[in-house]
């Protein structure tokens, strides 16, 4: 379960290498954009490969079909929320300019948390079956977390939030990732093939709307038409991450 909590520490720690990064270098918003592009690809990929395709074969349509939805429409609901609060640049580039200074830092907190929990869960439960974690989850989240980092650490900058007051969010945002990682594997370790296809079809329908509200507009936003190119590479390394 301490290797769970390692990988889920790995995933997770990709927000603060982002961090670190907006607050040491310029970096620019089509950098961030191809970055946010290339994750997109990798994302859809895991959840389609990984998480929903495991689930079918495991747990059947139904429970999967009834998961993928659920997660969703709940993450649809919460992302309302915590948009309407301010976290709405969470993933977004535009935190760099003017536009996020209004921003709220807490909601910006809370918004990321609500993605790296049920993604940090499966990156522990990936280890029950194979005892062996799924590097396409990995990656996936890895890269999509370091935008992530980047360009919401740029918005708490200009909404005048510390440097430290900022370390410590992004310090919890990576023990909550271990955490879960941890409590994937070991609440999940029993658990019925179909309550695993549940849970699993669960983080995909959160990803996959997650991706498609937030990461996707983005990225063409500031990268411009070639990032769907980048996108299809992207989706294209994580089928071959999927035959490793």
């Amino acid at each position: 379960m301490w290797i769970a909590a390692m990988w889920g520490a790995i995933s997770g720690s990709a927000v603060l290498l982002g961090a670190i990064a907006a607050m040491a270098f310029p970096i620019k918003k089509r950098v961030i954009g191809f970055i946010m592009s290339f994750g997109t690809g990798v994302l859809i990929g895991a959840a389609t490969y990984e998480l929903l395709g495991e689930s079918v074969r495991s747990g059947g349509l139904l429970p999967t079909g009834s998961g993928f939805l659920v997660g969703a429409i709940v993450f649809t609901l919460l992302d309302f929320f915590i948009s309407r609060k301010g976290g709405h640049q969470r993933k977004r580039s535009a935190g760099q300019n003017d536009a996020a200074k209004g921003s709220s830092g807490l909601a910006i907190f809370i918004g990321t948390v609500m993605d790296a929990i049920p993604e940090s869960i499966m990156i522990g439960a990936s280890l029950i079956e194979n005892n062996n974690v799924s590097w396409l989850l990995v990656i996936a989240i890895f890269i999509s977390n370091i935008p992530e980092g980047l360009s919401s650490t740029s918005g708490m900058l200009k909404s005048n939030m510390s440097k430290q007051k900022i370390m410590i969010l992004w310090l919890s945002v990576l023990f909550i990732s271990t955490l879960s990682a941890w409590g994937g594997y070991f609440f999940l370790e029993n658990a019925s093939e179909e309550v695993m296809a549940i849970i699993a079809s669960f983080a995909a329908g959160g990803i996959i709307t997650m991706v498609g509200s937030t990461m996707m507009p983005e990225a063409f936003e500031e990268g411009g038409s070639i990032v769907g190119l980048v996108a299809a590479i992207g989706l294209l390394v994580s089928l071959i991450l999927t035959t490793i």
